[in-house]
């Protein structure tokens, strides 16, 4: 299926195709398996409609965007930020760096995304390498499960809210809204719901900080830093109840099926 035109921009192609990029880099070892080349277009004598010279615009032009696009659109979001808070929970800014808790989230996130990335790359990716079907159809089925996904986690107030500042229906079923809505809904759920397993993991090492504080004042030891007599409790703490397992326990158990 012919996708550019003569005259057109590749605004909506490049916005079509924001649901299969990053998704596709989750979905590395189903690739590496079915030995599928990722630009089919581009080999001299292929069947694709678009051009090699728009294949190759939308591609490098999606591979710059790509950062953002795992950020904003998989559950990257809710992790880094609540092991953020984790660790200033623990006074740890300096013994957790923030490498470690990116690769941490990172990890975490291709695990919760697996499915979706296995579903995009067989039912999407696979059908186009082949030539199966166009681009076009590719992008719209690969943009399902993504969608999908999203829905599953976004909060119906936030759906409401951000389709009412973008002009659409209020009567519109989820599935119906446009995808920036949804996009834009499901980082605002994000947002709530890291500040809210945050806040829960917060008053444990909170508690912890006014013990050591008022123990403190009571001796009049009013010129000894708190955080340095309390940070070895909340470590010992952390490590008696295998914290660890229990926030990736928790931050994996938050993301619900789709």
């Amino acid at each position: 299926m012919m996708l550019f035109t003569r005259g057109a921009g590749v605004a909506a192609p490049l916005r079509r195709a924001m649901p299969l990029l990053p998704l596709l880099l989750l979905a590395l070892p189903a690739a590496a398996q079915e030995g599928a080349s990722v630009l089919p277009g581009v080999i001299p004598g292929s069947t694709q409609g678009m051009t090699v010279k728009s294949q190759i615009l939308v591609l490098m032009t999606l591979l710059g965007l790509l950062p953002v696009m795992v950020m904003m659109m998989t559950s990257f979001t809710r992790f880094v930020i609540v092991l953020s808070l984790l660790r200033q929970a623990l006074g740890l800014q300096q013994g957790l760096p923030n490498r470690i808790i990116t690769g941490i989230a990172l990890i975490l996130t291709i695990l919760v995304m697996r499915p979706v990335g296995e579903a995009v790359w067989r039912d999407a990716f696979l059908p186009y390498d082949r030539d199966k079907i166009g681009l076009e159809q590719a992008l719209k089925i690969a943009e399902v499960p993504v969608s999908r996904f999203m829905l599953a986690q976004t909060s119906k107030t936030a759906l409401a809210q951000v389709g009412h500042l973008a002009g659409e229906p209020a009567n519109l079923a989820p599935e119906q809204r446009g995808f920036t809505v949804k996009l834009a809904a499901f980082v605002l759920s994000e947002l709530k719901t890291a500040f809210q397993i945050g806040a829960m993991l917060f008053i444990p090492f909170l508690i912890i900080d006014l013990v050591v504080s008022s123990v403190l004042m009571a001796m009049g030891m009013m010129m000894l830093s708190p955080l340095v007599i309390s940070l070895p409790f909340k470590l010992l703490l952390f490590v008696l109840v295998d914290g660890w397992t229990l926030t990736v326990n928790t931050l994996v158990g938050s993301i619900h099926g789709f």
